[in-house]
């Protein structure tokens, strides 16, 4: 009877883990970005996360202040929100302006207006997936969650019904308005990451947090 119970949640756990894989979200070129016509497929190793970016030759250490607009939460029609409610894209939006700006000091002086010497960022949140609530938690606990966690933890890909969130990046030179690097990305936490799994937005505020750290060593 037991062995009987194991292979039905087993098999069950496998067709929820099939439907994970395939369900989430894909970044795209948002048309409604300003950098949108300049934006060309990646094909390099990061092109599952950045599907989309533009870079011109740029000497960074010439530039040793930045400016972070306030970040912008997209209204296009291609948007990838989902059901996300409006509160809870602004509580995204809040954090993402914070984080990037925390992280972005460490390597510039926080400016307000454009110079030879600054940088100017434009950040749009673009969509955003909720962690499946208990789903997203057990998973860290079953036999083939774990295994499937695993195994995407190594492939670096999201976990099984676990958050994300999707933004665009443009940066420009502040004094010329000359677009310098772009791209939009989808960030999520390592797949074994059991606290991130924890509060439906958990996972989508590690994976700014991420994507913070990830720009600042573009950047340098």
């Amino acid at each position: 009877m037991l062995n009987i119970r194991f292979a039905k949640t087993s098999s069950a756990c496998v067709v929820l883990l099939m439907v994970s894989a395939c369900a989430g979200v894909q970044p795209v070129a948002y048309t409604s970005l300003a950098s949108s016509s300049q934006l060309k497929e990646n094909r390099d190793n990061d092109s599952s996360q950045t599907p989309f970016r533009y870079a011109a030759p740029v000497i960074w250490s010439r530039y040793s202040e930045i400016i972070v607009d306030p970040v912008v939460v997209y209204q296009g029609s291609d948007n990838q929100f989902g059901d996300l409610s409006d509160e809870d894209k602004a509580a995204l939006a809040d954090y993402m302006n914070k984080t990037f700006a925390e992280r972005l000091s460490k390597r510039f002086d926080l400016a307000t207006h454009p110079s030879s010497a600054a940088l100017r960022v434009k950040l749009t949140l673009t969509g955003a997936e909720k962690t499946t609530a208990v789903i997203g938690q057990v998973m860290h606990f079953d036999i083939a969650g774990n295994l499937y966690n695993g195994v995407q933890a190594i492939r670096g890909g999201k976990g099984a019904f676990s958050g994300s969130v999707s933004y665009a990046v443009e940066v420009y030179d502040s004094a010329s308005g000359r677009l310098l690097r772009a791209y939009v990305t989808k960030q999520y936490p390592n797949a074994m990451n059991l606290p991130a799994a924890f509060g439906s937005l958990s996972a989508a505020r590690t994976g700014i947090d991420k994507g913070a750290d990830a720009l600042v060593a573009q950047l340098r």
